[in-house]
């Protein structure tokens, strides 16, 4: 049966991606089926999208009730949940606009416009942007030219000027690259693609305090760290630091393809305006329904207090493998956001956990990456821990 579609999807789709030869079928809590019937406990949750798992009643109920009433309008009205999930996102990021995308690459998009729209109604000459090594911020032509990994940027160029690099977790380094054209600094709250690199607090304090100084924004992307990951509602929420301007996306809908990118009253009074940035689809009735009920679920259901206590054990419980496997060199990340670096190839332990019925997936070179739904019991990771320690 899988080998049905896997051929016919490889002879249709443009060869982008390198797949993993398992055709998906279904979900049902935190495990997924393939054509086959095999069952997978999914650890990876469609690279840290699917929070809430699959087939959660209130979320899904919530999604066949808005099909059921409009699936599209456009931006040039308002619709009920458009304005029901932005007053609910703003208040948990902690920021007082919003618009929303399709994508964690068009808030990105959105995010880099608005700082140089601010920048240019400010009448500063500023244009430039500081970002970091290893980072990640995606695959458009303005997200790519803030992406830390040269592999990303070479055969894409020329990319948009005026971007710096920076070494993650080292002030001194974003203080050298800073100068009078620098508009704004932007890193990932913790960094995910690049290989799990949690954050120093003192250098995010430090970086925020750089950029008040010199008149710079500070952006930070919490597309893959946001969304309650690392036990905070919002990553920077639990070191005190507040951005100009942040990106999210991944868990914020559930599933379903939404992203947004908020900001202060401050930057939104002189950054974007009417005729500077639109979308056709970022922000219809169906995504903003999604977002809305995810909001929903996460205060209904605890799933913060949630996360840290089940954080806590997954952690531990990675740290035990560490110590008896000498194929693990270093465990990093926080809560239910993990990485574990490897002295053995990761495709191989990631086909063997396959194998297992564990789902997994890489990050920046050698490192298993460990990115489960968050709604994942200490049951679970015992069992992860079980097929993975088998996989090693």
């Amino acid at each position: 049966m899988a080998n049905k579609w896997i051929d016919e999807a490889e002879h249709a789709l443009l060869h982008t991606y390198n797949r993993y030869p398992i055709v998906l079928e279904r979900g049902e809590g935190v495990y997924l089926y393939d054509t086959d019937g095999k069952q997978y406990l999914d650890f990876a949750a469609g690279i840290a999208v699917c929070g809430l798992g699959y087939g959660h009643r209130a979320y899904t109920e919530a999604l066949k009730a808005q099909v059921d009433k409009l699936l599209h309008t456009s931006n040039l009205y308002y619709s009920i949940p458009a304005a029901e999930a932005a007053g609910k996102l703003a208040k948990a990021a902690q920021m007082d606009r919003v618009f929303f995308t399709n994508s964690g690459t068009e808030a990105i998009e959105g995010a880099l416009k608005a700082a140089r729209k601010y920048a240019f109604t400010e009448q500063s000459g500023r244009f430039e942007f500081i970002a970091m090594e290893h980072s990640f911020h995606g695959r458009t032509m303005g997200a790519v030219a803030v992406t830390g990994n040269e592999a990303y940027r070479t055969p894409f160029e020329p990319l948009i000027g005026g971007v710096r690099f920076a070494t993650y977790n080292d002030l001194e380094s974003v203080r050298a690259q800073m100068n009078e054209k620098t508009c704004a600094v932007i890193l990932e709250t913790l960094q995910g693609e690049g290989g799990i690199h949690p954050i120093d607090p003192a250098f995010l304090a430090g970086v925020r305090r750089l950029c008040d100084e010199n008149g710079v924004l500070l952006i930070l992307d919490e597309i893959q760290c946001g969304m309650g990951r690392t036990g905070a509602m919002f990553a920077w929420q639990d070191y005190g630091v507040k951005p100009d301007i942040m990106a999210m996306a991944k868990a914020i809908g559930g599933g379903v393809p939404v992203g947004a990118f908020a900001m202060t009253e401050k930057v939104a009074a002189k950054s974007l305006a009417p005729g500077d940035h639109g979308t056709t689809y970022g922000g219809n009735p169906l995504a903003c329904a999604a977002v809305s009920a995810v909001l929903d679920i996460f205060e209904e259901e605890h799933l913060l207090e949630h996360v840290r206590e089940v954080g806590a054990y997954l952690e531990e419980k990675l740290d035990e493998l560490a110590a008896r496997r000498d194929s693990v060199k270093e465990r990093r990340g926080k809560c239910l956001m993990q990485g574990l670096e490897l002295a053995v190839p990761v495709g191989e332990v990631i086909a063997r956990a396959q194998e297992e019925g564990l789902l997994v997936i890489s990050a920046g070179g050698n490192v298993l990456r460990i990115v489960p739904p968050l709604v994942i019991t200490k049951e679970h990771v015992d069992e992860m821990i079980g097929k993975l320690d088998k996989a090693l």
